[in-house]
């Protein structure tokens, strides 16, 4: 775990999203905690994260989910190399739907 990252507050923060129960919480959650651009903002990371594993090219996904190359660049290192947590919950939601 990245020390510059962990601390109490974070901790308590994702406990709360664990104890989130139906996507009707989630909508509600975070409806209070983000505003509408932060959370389309994580939506589309998602989006273009699927879309990098299914091997599309930029050009597609900028056209496909709006997302700047430099938001898709970004992405694409966490991918790479970052924590595999894309891989792990695209991997769940990908299970989920078999």
């Amino acid at each position: 775990m990245d020390s510059r990252f962990k601390c109490d507050s974070i901790d308590e923060l994702f406990e709360a999203f664990l104890a989130l129960e139906t996507l009707e919480e989630c909508y509600a959650f975070f409806e209070d905690l983000t505003t509408i651009p932060e959370i389309k903002s994580l939506a589309q990371r998602l989006q273009v994260a699927k879309m990098l594993l299914d091997n599309e090219t930029y050009t597609v996904i900028s056209k496909s989910t709006g997302a700047s190359t430099a938001t898709i660049s970004r992405v694409k290192n966490s991918l790479f190399y970052g924590a595999d947590g894309y891989k792990m919950i695209i991997g769940r939601i990908n299970e989920r739907k078999k």
